[in-house]
C-alpha cells in the first residue's frame, strides 16, 4: 500500500522544521514528510507526488498560502490533498477565504504539538472519507442512479419488480417470472418498465447484477467464477462477456484497475 504523504509549506525555516520534527515523532515512519519553503516549490511537489495533506503558512512571498491552495485546485492531479492553513494573525478575511476554499482547518501560530497533531489526524480522516466517496462514484452506474432517483414516481408493479431483482441476485431472473410476480401480462410489463425506468427490464437486471459484481470484486477476494455464480450467471465465460459489454474490460481487469485507484486513496 502507498505510504501517505504530508507536505509542509512555510518560508520560515524554524517554523517549517519545527512542524516537521513534531510530526515525525507522531508519524513514527508511517507517513512521508516533505517540505517546501515557498509556494512555487510546493506546486512542483504537488505536480510530481500524490500528497494526502498539505499544511501551509498563509503569509509567504510571491505565492501566499491562499493563492497556493487556489492554484492547487486549478491544477489537474490524481487527487486533491486536504489542507490545513497556518497564520500568525487571526484575521477574519483569511478565515473566510479558507472556508470558501474548503480548507479542513485554520491554526494560529505558534502551533502547539497537541493542536497540530489533532488537526492533522482530523484532516487525514476527512481525506480518507473523501477518497471512499470518490471510489464509490467511480464504481457507480449513472443509469442505475437515474432509476433510483426516479423510483418514487414509478408505479407499484415496477417498484415491486425492482425489489424482486434486489432479493434474487443469485438467480437467473427472467421477465416472464417477474411479470407473473407482479400480476401483469409479460408484454405490458415490459413496455411499462421501459417507459418508467428508461431501459429494458433485461438491461436493468444486467446492470444491477454487474453493480453487485463490482462491489464483490473490490470488497472480496472471491474468484471470478464464484462471483459469477453469486449473481446468477451459470458460467464465468458468459459473465465475462456481459461484463465486457457494459464495462469495456474484463472483471479481472476491472478489479486490478480499481484496486490500483484504491491504493492511491
Amino acid at each position: 500500500m502507498r505510504i501517505r504523504t504530508i507536505l509542509i509549506v512555510d518560508d520560515e525555516p524554524r517554523s517549517r522544521e519545527g512542524m516537521k520534527k513534531m510530526l515525525a515523532a507522531w508519524a513514527a515512519g508511517q507517513y512521508e514528510l516533505l517540505t517546501a519553503d515557498n509556494g512555487a516549490g510546493a506546486l512542483r511537489i504537488l505536480g510530481e507526488t500524490t500528497v494526502d495533506l498539505m499544511i501551509t503558512d498563509i503569509r509567504m512571498p510571491e505565492i501566499n498560502g491562499l493563492n497556493l491552495v487556489t492554484r492547487m485546485k486549478e491544477t489537474p492531479m490524481q487527487r486533491q490533498p486536504a489542507v490545513i492553513l497556518i497564520s500568525g494573525h487571526a484575521e477574519f478575511e483569511y478565515a473566510q477565504q479558507a472556508i470558501q476554499l474548503s480548507v479542513v482547518n485554520y491554526l494560529l501560530k505558534p502551533v502547539s504539538k497537541e493542536k497540530l497533531i489533532a488537526a492533522v489526524e482530523e484532516a487525514l480522516k476527512s481525506g480518507e472519507e473523501r477518497g471512499r466517496i470518490e471510489l464509490l462514484q467511480k464504481m457507480a452506474d449513472p443509469r442505475l442512479m437515474d432509476v433510483t432517483d426516479g423510483e418514487a414516481a414509478f408505479s407499484d408493479p415496477v417498484r415491486q419488480a425492482i425489489v424482486y431483482v434486489e432479493t434474487h441476485f443469485g438467480a437467473a431472473v427472467s421477465l416472464k417470472e417477474v411479470a407473473e410476480h407482479v400480476h401483469l401480462n409479460g408484454s405490458y410489463f415490459s413496455a411499462l418498465f421501459k417507459e418508467q425506468s428508461g431501459m429494458t427490464f433485461s438491461e436493468y437486471v444486467a446492470r444491477r447484477k454487474l453493480q453487485k459484481a463490482k462491489e464483490l470484486l473490490l470488497k472480496t477476494k472471491l474468484p471470478i467464477a464464484e462471483i459469477a455464480e453469486r449473481i446468477g450467471y451459470q458460467t464465468a465465460k458468459y459473465f465475462n462477456k456481459v461484463f465486457k459489454e457494459y464495462e469495456a474490460r474484463s472483471p479481472g481487469q476491472y478489479r486490478s484497475e480499481m484496486n490500483g485507484v484504491r491504493e492511491e486513496i
